[in-house]
């Protein structure tokens, strides 16, 4: 879990007095206190509410919560001056192809602001950035810099400056190899031919994302006004809510919010503070959580929770990603109610509890393949075209028959129809990583019969390096230990993502249940894998109907 650390006076300034009241109300929240000491204030932050990882943005939603300052909170953002411009080059496009940008002025910082600012930078690179995987953030003095800014790639021993902390110059390799956050993040950049740069118009390297920023452009001090923040990465959506949890922040420390425009060919401007509106039920909200609300109580409730509310539907604060369901919002009604205030009940039923067997049974292979030192895994129910069909050989025509997500918030937008395009999605991510790797995973896949969608449990097991014979030892010895007589014939017709020759049926009583093999080279490219992979996914309904 993430941490913020808040100054007491600072607290008892903005918010009131520190007591044992106060103290059961944060908990209440869902920060709870990590560390108490004399000055400071340690709360833990959940992962869902990355918003909240500043004490700024932690304080604006405490203050609703506590019923001060309710409401959806609004901020003044100004348009685009000359030159606040970024243009993005073609060249960024596979390495890093997304970036949003903004400038914040008349900032007073001290060593406190530039430390929250700090923190906020680091505790997203983290959480939201996966350690600046997905995405990564600069900040810089915008008096140092002159626009428009350009965001390319270029050769590695083409970019030179000097690095954060250093005082001599160094190439883009050379970054990689000698300086601290340069190793610690190289991995990042390992096998691109070319690096991703901010210059400005001075030709003068602001950054290389996502390693480290220029000692020269890139380090505020207490004589800062005015900063330009950038943040870059794959996914735009979760970049730009990850630039309004920063900019309000920074406006709540005084700033003043400026947009900028992003030239992508069509051109974008950024912060898009947007409001996006959600349809709540009273009926679906009263019967989840057992409560009996009228509409103006409901409307107080998320209010509380830094929403507006108007005639069954929500406004949702620009800098919040958590909120993909109307169970979230019920959610955070029953916060803003207070779990403490719900009365239990004890059901007006009689059973007697019992496991139910195939989770026995899951669990049973389970502890059999961790025992053969395999890993398990879990991945989401929800997948995306791209990794489904594209990366797995399947032909374009059948993705008609993928189940997709009705206004999905993410790229993950149909339900997994198996479990091997997962794998190797997390073989993929994992090049790096000390070989041999032996992961597992039992979970549902999905698909449509007679217009119903239906799901059925699968068990999917990768290795890498790994062969037929290997793949095959493993399987025989699972079927040995829970007694099912899977047996392993040649294939009449395997899947496209096997070797032909190399693949065979997996049955139970002349029934297929999956497929045995080893991964084609082709699939292998198209995930950038360079180790071979053997695999097979099977079917557990049946050896759930013999087993039972």
């Amino acid at each position: 879990m993430a941490t913020i650390t808040i100054n007491k006076k600072q607290f008892e300034k903005d918010i009131g007095k520190f007591d044992e009241k106060i103290q059961e109300r944060i908990a209440m929240f869902g920060t709870p206190i990590e560390h108490l000491a004399e000055e400071e204030i340690q709360l833990e932050i959940f992962p869902d509410r990355p918003d909240m990882l500043s004490y700024q943005g932690w304080k604006k939603s405490f203050l609703a919560f506590l019923g001060k300052k309710t409401g959806l909170k609004k901020y003044k953002i100004n348009k685009p001056e000359k030159d606040y411009k970024i243009i993005i080059d073609s060249s960024v496009k596979n390495i890093r192809p997304y970036t949003v940008c903004a400038i914040v002025k008349g900032l007073a910082f001290d060593d406190e602001k530039i430390k929250e600012i700090v923190e906020i930078q680091e505790k997203l690179h983290v959480t939201l950035g996966r350690k600046r995987k997905k995405l990564a953030m600069g900040i810089y003095p915008l008096e140092k810099i002159k626009l428009p800014i350009k965001f390319e790639a270029r050769e590695p021993d083409k970019i030179k400056f000097i690095p954060l902390e250093m005082e001599r110059e160094l190439s883009g390799l050379q970054i990689l190899q000698r300086h601290p956050t340069g190793r610690e993040y190289a991995p990042l950049l390992a096998g691109k031919t070319k690096f991703p740069i901010f210059i400005d118009s001075n030709k003068n390297i602001l950054s290389m994302p996502p390693i480290i920023n220029s000692q020269m452009t890139g380090k505020i001090t207490e004589d800062t006004k005015d900063i330009f923040i950038e943040c870059s990465g794959f996914d735009l959506e979760m970049l730009k809510k990850c630039l309004n949890m920063v900019v309000t922040a920074l406006a709540d420390m005084g700033g003043q919010i400026y947009q900028m425009t992003l030239v992508y060919g069509k051109k974008i401007i950024t912060p898009d503070f947007k409001i996006e509106k959600m349809k709540i039920s009273l009926e679906n909200t009263n019967k989840l959580l057992g409560l009996n609300l009228n509409e103006k109580q409901l409307k107080k409730l998320l209010e509380k929770m830094g929403y507006n509310y108007s005639k069954g539907f929500i406004e949702i604060p620009p800098w919040r990603i958590d909120i993909l369901h109307e169970v979230d919002l019920i959610e955070d009604v029953a916060i803003a109610y207070g779990y403490e205030n719900f009365v239990p009940e004890i059901p007006k039923i009689s059973t007697i509890g019992e496991e139910d067997l195939k989770e026995v049974i899951k669990r049973k292979i389970g502890e059999v393949l961790i025992g053969v030192n395999l890993l398990e895994c879990s991945s989401y129910h929800l997948t995306n075209k791209k990794n489904q069909f594209t990366n797995m050989g399947i032909p374009k025509k059948l993705e008609k028959d993928s189940i997709e997500v009705e206004k999905s918030k993410t790229d993950y937008t149909i339900l997994r129809k198996d479990l091997t395009h997962y794998l190797l999605k997390i073989l993929s991510e994992n090049v790096d990583s000390e070989y041999p790797q032996k992961i597992f995973e039992i979970g549902k896949i999905f698909s449509i019969k007679e217009e119903k969608i239906s799901e059925m449990e699968n068990l999917a097991v990768a290795i890498t390096p790994g062969n037929f014979t290997e793949i095959r030892q493993i399987l025989e010895y699972l079927s040995k230990m829970v007694n099912a007589e899977i047996k392993i014939e040649e294939s009449e017709e395997s899947p496209a993502h096997f070797i032909e020759g190399r693949v065979a049926e997996l049955k139970i009583a002349d029934k297929k249940i999956g497929s045995l093999g080893e991964i084609h080279p082709r699939i292998l490219k198209n995930w950038k894998m360079k180790m071979p992979v053997a695999l097979f996914e099977i079917n557990l309904e049946e050896i759930f109907k013999r087993l039972e």
